[in-house]
């Protein structure tokens, strides 16, 4: 990048730009992040670029390269406005010149404060709000299309002079399987089904009662199904499900995040909520046939790159009532969860994979 490109870009004279892009969570958002910053890396390859994330998910751009890592402390260091000034204090340091706030929320609101007194150029996320609100009012619902969440993202890096492109489709690439993998059911042969079937919110998951039933139906029809997900009533479902069926293989808290991506590359169709796991099965271009309820593709947080039509939904006229899921049901049933039959699931997998 020349001199010249760093007056343009908003960089004092003969300082090099140094954008600062920042999505502290939740899990798929930061993955939805990944095809962008990979665009950006494309696009502007002399461009020094940091992330601003936690640590966990530092391993979703492992195939961004030159890319470095901010991963604040908030429990220690960085903790209340004392931590945040001092987080802009370490940012300063770096060198930063341009700050995308990709999440906008409280402590990132005081970062970018402390960051633009600095002199630092500040771009910030259009969530918008408005038209997400008119999606999931109770009555006459604006049924439409929102921009995707990836193109907010890159309209926020855009705002700060960096024309970046559409970024590019993600090229499936089968990985080396995780040992635990080779160990329990060996090579991959046949056709692998990957379930996550759980996520953070009610109005998003599929019921454990049907979802049993679905891999049941699965584990009848295919080679290996792997539940994957986290935490204590998780794991205890699916080692219940794995005892019933000798095909079924729980993956959860035996393998890391990393391998969970390397594993789901070998996987032929992923099942998922609208959840994490389908955003990070789209990161290695896996098919994922996704579950709707409470929430809806509209919104804009469908996997990049997957195909709208393999997203499995009720046409009902409450839907959505939520953009995150986290909202109680007017009807508190959640039928529209509750009322697709496994059996739909399925045959929409068996049109996937075969």
């Amino acid at each position: 990048m020349s001199e010249r490109d760093d007056i343009f870009h908003g960089a004092k004279p003969g300082k090099k730009a140094h954008i600062l892009i920042a999505r502290l969570s939740a899990m798929g958002d930061v993955a939805i992040l990944v095809p962008v910053v990979k665009a950006l890396r494309r696009d502007f390859p002399d461009l020094k670029i940091t992330i601003l994330t936690r640590h966990a998910f530092q391993i979703f751009f492992r195939e961004v390269k030159n890319v470095d890592f901010v991963s604040p402390d908030f429990n220690r260091q960085h903790k209340g406005a004392r931590g945040i000034i001092r987080l802009a204090g370490e940012l300063k340091r770096l060198g930063i010149t341009h700050f995308a706030d990709t999440h906008d929320v409280l402590r990132t609101k005081l970062l970018r404060k402390l960051l633009r007194i600095a002199g630092v150029k500040i771009s910030v996320i259009d969530k918008g709000n408005a038209e997400k609100r008119a999606l999931t009012r109770k009555y006459h619902k604006y049924m439409v299309q929102l921009e995707p969440t990836y193109e907010r993202y890159r309209d926020t890096i855009r705002n700060l002079g960096f024309c970046v492109n559409e970024p590019s489709p993600v090229i499936h690439e089968t990985l080396p399987l995780p040992k635990e993998i080779l160990d329990t059911v060996g090579p991959k042969q046949g056709k692998w089904i990957g379930v996550a079937p759980f996520a953070k919110h009610l109005g998003k998951i599929y019921p454990t009662s049907l979802t049993g039933d679905l891999i049941g139906l699965l584990a009848h029809r295919y080679d290996h199904v792997f539940i994957f997900g986290g935490g204590e009533f998780e794991r205890e479902f699916a080692e219940c499900i794995e005892g019933m069926h000798h095909n079924v293989h729980s993956v959860i808290g035996k393998i890391k995040l990393g391998e969970e991506m390397d594993l789901m590359s070998n996987i032929d169709v992923m099942v998922t909520m609208d959840s994490g796991s389908m955003h990070i099965a789209s990161l290695v271009g896996t098919p994922v046939v996704s579950i709707w309820g409470a929430t809806h593709p509209f919104a804009g947080f469908y996997g990049y790159g997957q195909d709208p039509n393999n997203a499995v939904q009720l046409d009902l006229p409450c839907r959505p009532c939520s953009v995150y899921g986290n909202k109680s049901c007017m009807y508190d049933d959640y039928h529209c969860m509750h009322n697709i039959p496994p059996t739909t699931i399925l045959d929409k997998i068996i049109e996937v994979a075969g």
